[in-house]
């Protein structure tokens, strides 16, 4: 028998909901007035993993969706790290506020998490009050479910008492709410639990199997669960009915072709850069290394390229022959001041534009571009680490946010590294001095097999990070990492 799809299920189920819901009177903006509806919530949220995607492409054309979830974010930290007031700034006509999942208390303890009867539900109150005071109208949404299933075949939720607790700030504080907590629940009881595992990403458990990652999406579970949230705010909201598409949206190419690689698709993947990307020197060999059969990785860095020699020699051309999958691209330490005028660009101005165009031509020609910011230098005055390419890894974040494309900030986790350490223990790292070479001192540009394998994983890492249906295809993760282990 084939499966069908949860999200095909999903679909038919929720037409009805909505044409209900239109037919509850407006008491809102008139139907061909245009809104903007935020997201304000943790990484279930997000585009890269959570529902954000699928729920955006639910609504019509008469609605903007803005996106200011935060992977990681709890009620206490999405305001303390001033995403709130960001949040606030876009000025949208509604917001959908979802957080719990990094508010649970644990053993740990940690800086993120707040006390269920008194800290939540404050912070819950606090953002209602303050939307408010702002003209927006907010919206609680309880947090979507983890797939916990249990041996009787049914979720066994983690977050029913946050849920609980954030539909009695919603009676309180006369706020709609969307039960997504509840909704997710009796959706996902209807699935078997392979099913249910099949509409999320995956992670790596201690010994670096792959295992299914029972609190985030993959595309399907954004479309899934998205949809259910668009039709739980029609429903909530009556006014915003005529904003949400009758019919479920279908999953766009780029989707089917995530899942698609997920599930263990063929992947060409192709770097491009500098010495610091190039085998022998750079940590592109050791990356490669930590990809599975199934993915080819095509080196085509050069030594001495910068973001304008690589395009001016026709290296790039050559790059986008190679019909990659995805493009990682790494510019800037031959961009800088003092390489003479074939290379050197400004990082603001002729450094942005050759970026940006990398990915625009990336795109056009099939690929998922990857931004990748500058393995830092290991230099160090005066005790500190010299962070000589800061601004080439600004502006890289800059264009990457702009345009919307996924970026591995290898530039800040080299940097973090790093400064745990003195010049001696960075050395560590070194490539040997190359024989022609006039100063025969230590070569802190260029990395050894040691520094490959360190900035090889922490490249791989950020790739799973940044492109999540990647993440099957990234090799066993160590249980000792040099880096600090990312946020849930």
């Amino acid at each position: 028998m084939n499966r069908v799809s949860p999200w095909v299920i999903y679909s038919i189920l929720t037409v009805c909901c909505i044409s209900h819901a239109q037919h509850q009177g407006l008491d809102g903006p008139h139907p061909s007035a245009k809104i903007v509806i935020s997201l304000v919530g943790d990484s279930t949220q997000t585009e890269k993993a959570g529902y954000g995607l699928g729920f955006c492409a639910n609504l019509t054309d008469r609605a903007s969706c803005i996106n200011d979830a935060k992977g990681g974010a709890s009620t206490k930290t999405y305001f303390q790290d001033g995403y709130w007031e960001r949040a606030l700034a876009a000025n949208p006509d509604y917001m959908l506020i979802q957080f719990g999942h990094n508010d649970e208390e644990s053993q740990e303890h940690s800086a993120r998490e707040t006390n269920l009867q008194t800290e939540y539900p404050a912070n819950l109150k606090r953002y209602v009050e303050e939307a408010r005071a702002r003209g927006i109208i907010p919206i609680l949404v309880t947090p979507l479910s983890r797939r916990y299933y249990g041996s009787d075949g049914k979720i066994h939720s983690d977050l029913l008492a946050h849920a609980a607790s954030m539909k009695k700030v919603a009676v309180e504080e006369h706020t709609p709410l969307i039960d997504l907590q509840t909704d997710s629940i009796a959706y996902l009881d209807t699935l078997t639990e392979v099913q249910g595992q099949a509409l999320g990403i995956t992670k790596k458990d201690p010994l670096g199997n792959t295992i299914p990652d029972k609190t985030h999406l993959n595309y399907e579970g954004s479309y899934v669960f998205g949809r259910m949230v668009a039709v739980g705010m029609a429903k909530a909201v009556p006014a915003l009915a005529p904003y949400v598409k009758q019919i479920p949206a279908p999953l766009p190419a780029v989707g089917v072709r995530n899942m698609a690689i997920l599930h263990g698709a063929p992947v060409r993947i192709v770097l491009v850069g500098d010495s610091t990307v190039n085998n022998g020197g750079g940590w592109g060999s050791a990356f490669c290394a930590l990809l599975t059969p199934n993915v080819e990785c095509v080196n085509l860095a050069r030594n001495g390229r910068s973001s304008k020699s690589y395009y001016d020699e026709g290296l790039w051309e050559n790059a986008l022959t190679q019909h990659g999958d995805y493009i990682l691209i790494q510019f800037g330490h031959n961009d800088m001041p003092g390489k003479g005028p074939a290379r050197e660009t400004d990082p603001e101005t002729s450094y942005a534009a050759n970026m940006r165009r990398y990915i625009e031509q990336a795109r056009a020609a099939g690929a998922t571009p990857v931004v990748v910011t500058s393995l830092s230098r290991r230099t160090y005055k005066d005790g500190k680490l010299v962070k000589d390419l800061t601004t080439y890894a600004n502006a890289a974040n800059r264009i990457a946010n702009e345009e919307d494309t996924p970026v591995i900030d290898l530039n800040a986790e080299s940097v973090r590294l790093l400064g745990t350490m003195n010049q001696e223990q960075a050395d560590q790292f070194d490539a040997a001095a190359h024989p022609d070479a006039i100063d025969k001192g230590p070569d802190r540009t260029h990395l050894n097999a040691a520094g490959a394998a360190v900035f090889g994983r922490m490249v791989a890492d950020g790739l799973a990070k940044a492109c999540v249906e990647l993440g099957p295809d990234i090799k066993d993760e160590p249980k000792d990492k040099p880096t600090a282990s990312p946020q849930p």
